[in-house]
């Protein structure tokens, strides 16, 4: 197959430029659409109780509440007859739009929980209609149309729906701010690396291709199942970062040997054999980690295995089709565009990497406690941590629906936006609807129920009002339980846990939904299947590396020192996002972990750090297989590439870190993140960890039983370089 790339890039190398420009701009033109197909949302797991509660809920009573306006008075009193007229036909207008349901006003019931304790605010709630793109929608026309000054009345927004509204928009600011930083950054720093401009071009060429082809695939998924919108963040990111892993191994490989006097055909067969395996091999492993996402339900997650699989195999590609056919077109002005100061081409050999694997090797315990040390200290939060969905504290305190929720959480007695809903499936006597509200209406923390039946508090009964009838049907029951606990609380999450123990009335089932249950759910959800995912992308991981390097100890030593570079990252991440170190600097809000998100960035990061696995094991691989003894595969194998994994390390981070200046907390948190893996996997465990396994391992680093040796002659593949040409030391040009 490598040898049909390089035929095809030899001899049809303009044809395949020009094909690929004519699919570039044809993905371009349907990329482009894939932003009006993405969906916000997707946290949830739909077959969850919470998720049939909020379905039953749509279907059967115009939906829950998600959507608050908050409403002050000019004049500063809401009882005014001027705010009282301005308010009614504030929620009159608001009841005629066609996109809103359930509407519920404190002009129309006067409700005390509707009013804020200082009487100078009031609130009118809404469910605004649609799936997750719709309600987005809905909700975007809503609020600019009802929100900011209404005769004598000032307006704000708030409620999931306003949250689903705002958080998408401030993630395209962010990453269109962010590639602003990226792109112009990367690309210096390629500059400064190759020392030529034209070389320093080619990598963004695959990450243009690799974020355009994605977009399009992204398009097309879009239309037929549901995709989030922020899978948008991953595929520019990663699209990027491996455009640039891949083309830059190629790159170096193939001036490499035009330094070392081959000529263009014989240099560019070479690289592509070589480096077009460790590609594939290291694309495979990307893969393989980021595919354990589909084993979730929410599709916030799956998404992101669509987008990761989709850029991964896509600038997989690029790197072996697209790159050989520059190559060869350019051939030696591949240097060309070199900087002043760079008179020769540099050596891909990085004398400073060997020195300090033969240092590691020679006292490796001494050298390796350390830093293993160091990063379980690093990983030592992760014993406190605890973790959450997003809300509105992930956007910055200026945002109008934060303020919202803050001014409801601390002004009013408690709202039915963040109450835990309970409908049934199926009729309920009016006998058992009593007993069943009275006895919640006692547990900690339920200032009072809503039922058709009537208002329940502490036991006590009130006869129902007007509001109350909209609460029953003839085939189910509506339960609203309002509690003064702040949302996504431990003492929320306990009142939903002590609502489903109470037994449901007789015959039906009473399903559990609202803000904290669904919270419940999406952990439960994900913490169900971790342990399945966790076994996928270890059992992808052992295969593939068993079949690039034939032994069964190398693919398990990855694995141990991947996970503790994983949880030194992750408990960083904890010390910062979650126990608020840093918070003023990065301009967020303390809270407990985004739990998909920090599922994310574990596959994310555990799939770059198996790419620089498959870079570095390969040079090693391949001087073992020639008959070095281990001290010298490892640090040959170091030396020649360990400046392409720092470099790329270096550029896939910068891209990363881009995210840093995102508004959005849980955005900032993966971009730093994924970014502090990368390099803690490029520089502690390539540079110090790895060797001094190595070396503690000796020859049982290579070890597989004979059946398993036998099957790996069969079907592994290897790089099949032969071993003196690739030992030749490079000689400046």
């Amino acid at each position: 197959m490598f040898d049909r790339i390089t035929g095809l890039a030899l001899h049809r190398g303009k044809l395949v430029l020009i094909l690929t420009v004519v699919a570039v701009i044809a993905m371009g033109a349907i990329g482009f659409g894939a932003f009006g197909k993405l969906q916000g949302g997707g946290f949830e797991d739909p077959s969850a109780p919470s998720a049939r509660a909020q379905e039953l809920i749509d279907d059967k009573f115009g939906g829950e509440s998600n959507l608050v306006l908050l409403v002050r008075a000019d004049d500063g009193s809401i009882g005014s007859p001027a705010a009282q007229r301005a308010g009614r036909a504030l929620t009159s207008e608001l009841r005629g739009e066609p996109t809103v349901a359930n509407v519920i006003s404190y002009w129309d019931t006067g409700a005390s929980a509707l009013t804020s304790r200082d009487g100078n605010e009031a609130l009118v709630l809404a469910h605004v209609k649609g799936d997750d793109t719709e309600q987005g929608d809905n909700a975007s026309a809503i609020i600019d149309e009802y929100t900011g000054d209404r005769n004598g009345l000032t307006v704000q927004a708030g409620g999931s729906a306003a949250v689903g509204d705002e958080v998408p928009t401030q993630v395209a600011k962010d990453l269109a701010l962010a590639e602003t930083i990226a792109v112009p950054l990367i690309l210096v720093l390629l500059v400064i690396a190759f020392g030529s401009v034209v070389a320093a071009l080619l990598p963004l060429v695959i990450g243009l291709i690799a974020i355009v082809g994605t977009f399009a695939e992204l398009y097309l998924l879009g239309s037929l199942t549901s995709v989030s919108v922020f899978s948008i963040n991953l595929t520019t990111a990663l699209g990027l970062g491996l455009g640039i892993d891949y083309a830059l191994l190629m790159i170096s490989r193939f001036r490499e040997h035009l330094a070392q006097g081959a000529a263009v055909p014989e240099a560019l067969r070479h690289t592509v054999r070589t480096a077009g395996r460790t590609i594939t091999f290291s694309a495979a492993t990307v893969a393989a980690a980021l595919a354990a996402l589909l084993v979730f339900p929410q599709y916030f997650l799956r998404s992101f295995a669509y987008a990761g699989i989709g850029v991964v195999a896509i600038a997989a590609v690029s790197a072996l089709v697209v790159i050989p056919a520059l190559l060869a077109v350019l051939g030696h002005r591949v240097n060309n565009g070199r900087l002043p100061w760079a008179k020769t081409v540099r050596s891909a050999e990085a004398p400073l990497w060997g020195r300090l694997a033969r240092t590691v090797m020679r006292r490796p315990a001494l050298t390796a406690l350390p830093v293993l040390g160091v990063l379980l200290l690093a990983a030592s939060p992760l014993l406190g941590v605890t973790f959450g969905t997003p809300d509105e504290r992930v956007l910055p305190q200026s945002a109008q629906s934060r303020q919202v929720a803050t001014a409801v959480q601390h002004d009013f007695t408690g709202s039915d936006e963040s109450a835990v809903q309970i409908v049934t499936t199926g009729p309920v006597a009016p006998a058992d609807l009593r007993t069943y509200a009275t006895d919640i209406s006692r547990l900690d923390g339920a200032v009072r129920v809503e039922t058709s039946a009537g208002t329940f508090r502490d036991g006590r009964f009130t006869p129902p009002g007007p509001a109350n009838a909209a609460l029953g049907r003839p085939d189910a029951q509506r339960i609203t339980v309002v509690s003064d606990f702040t949302p996504k609380s431990g003492e929320a999450q306990d009142l939903v846990k002590d609502v489903r123990a109470v037994d449901p009335p007789a015959g039906t089932e009473a399903l559990v939904g609202g803000t904290d249950a669904r919270l419940i759910d999406s952990k439960d959800s994900i913490a169900d299947r971790l342990p399945a995912a966790i076994g996928l992308v270890a059992g992808t991981t052992f295969v593939i590396l068993f079949l690039f390097t034939g032994s069964v100890v190398q693919p398990l030593r990855a694995l141990v020192l991947n996970a503790i570079s994983l949880t030194a990252a992750i408990g960083i991440m904890v010390w910062i996002f979650q126990d608020g170190h840093l918070a003023s600097l990065l301009g967020f809000t303390p809270q407990p972990m985004d739990t998909s998100m920090t599922v994310l960035m574990f596959c994310i990061a555990f799939g770059l750090s198996m790419d620089y696995e498959v870079f570095v094991t390969s040079r090693i691989k391949e001087l073992h297989d020639a008959g070095a003894d281990t001290e010298t595969a490892v640090s040959s194998g170091l030396s020649h590439t360990g400046r392409i994994v720092t470099m790329a390390a270096g550029l896939l981070a910068v891209s990363f870190f881009a995210f840093g200046t995102s508004s959005v907390s849980f955005i900032q948190m993966f971009g730093l993140g994924s970014g502090l893996a990368i390099l803690i996997d490029a520089v502690a465990v390539r540079g110090v960890l790895v060797p001094a396994a190595m070396r503690l391992l000796g020859r049982t680093a290579w070890y597989a039983p004979k059946p398993l040796r036998s099957v790996h002659k069969r079907l592994g593949l290897t790089e099949g370089a032969p071993a003196a040409e690739d030992e030749r030391t490079p000689v400046g040009v």
